[in-house]
């Protein structure tokens, strides 16, 4: 009688491979909720803070809000970020890790009143 037990064996190492690459798959990705997350409101010419401190070398997200009429152009040149904000919207987006300095930001729209940097140590 032949050994039925050959037959299987691709079958159940490919089940094996597949169960390997779920798990390492889900033990591995930094998840968006996990990343440090600055927030800035602006408001027609205002701004709520003009120093924002972030560890170096760690990606993190910056989150802006416009609470004001007028719509807000939230921008960092240094940093690479330009975020326009509508009245009443929040919009977010994520950074590389920074090497240690100082990065200036600004509402283009409203440069008189906006301007503060991100330190990065």
């Amino acid at each position: 009688m032949p050994d039925p037990l050959p037959a299987r064996r691709p079958v159940v190492a490919l089940a094996a491979a597949t169960l390997a690459s779920l798990l390492l798959g889900t033990a591995a990705p930094l998840r968006a909720d996990d990343l440090l997350t600055v927030r800035v409101e602006l408001a027609d010419g205002q701004i709520n803070t003009r120093r924002i401190e972030v560890p170096a070398r760690q990606r993190f997200r910056v989150e802006v809000t416009n609470k004001g009429k007028t719509p807000a152009e939230f921008e960092s040149l240094p940093l690479g970020l330009e975020l326009v904000v509508a009245p009443g919207s929040t919009r977010s987006r994520v950074l590389p890790g920074k090497s240690p300095g100082t990065y200036p930001f600004y509402d283009e729209f409203h440069m008189q009143t906006t301007q503060g940097v991100f330190v990065v140590k």
